[in-house]
């Protein structure tokens, strides 16, 4: 990415500290070194837009960010998303009962499939961050 190509390269470095402070850095580095010219400029929208603009707002706090993207990502049936933002909440101080009662919150609203489907990759995330410890 070129100077040129960012619209602000303080809120792209900015997004990409929260990012990696939030997903792991080695995450965060081998989404972006995997991301082929066609992909590379979702990555970096992504990384300034999502991370260096909305996710550096005051207005919440990360965990209470964190949970809201469970619910949406389930919402949206997202589950590889879903899976780096259950280990971003975890990183971001959220427990395991939050986690579970969202994800119980989105089965009423989002139906159970959805839910039975968060649940299931919700369970493996946790069981692998519990056996990294």
């Amino acid at each position: 990415m070129t100077e040129n190509d960012r619209t602000d390269n303080s809120r792209f470095e900015e997004g990409l500290r929260i990012r990696k402070e939030v997903l792991g850095a080695e995450f965060v580095e081998r989404n972006l070194a995997a991301a082929s010219d066609f992909t590379r400029p979702v990555q970096e929208w992504v990384t300034e837009a999502c991370w260096g603009t909305v996710w550096n707002r005051p207005g919440l706090d990360r965990a209470t960010r964190s949970l809201v993207n469970i619910a949406m990502l389930t919402a949206l049936g997202k589950m590889n998303e879903l899976s780096g933002h259950v280990r971003g909440a975890l990183t971001n101080g959220c427990t395991v009962e939050q986690i579970q009662e969202v994800l119980l919150q989105t089965g009423v609203y989002c139906g159970a499939p959805a839910a039975l489907e968060a649940f299931r990759t919700a369970d493996k995330v946790m069981a692998e961050a519990t056996a990294e410890d």
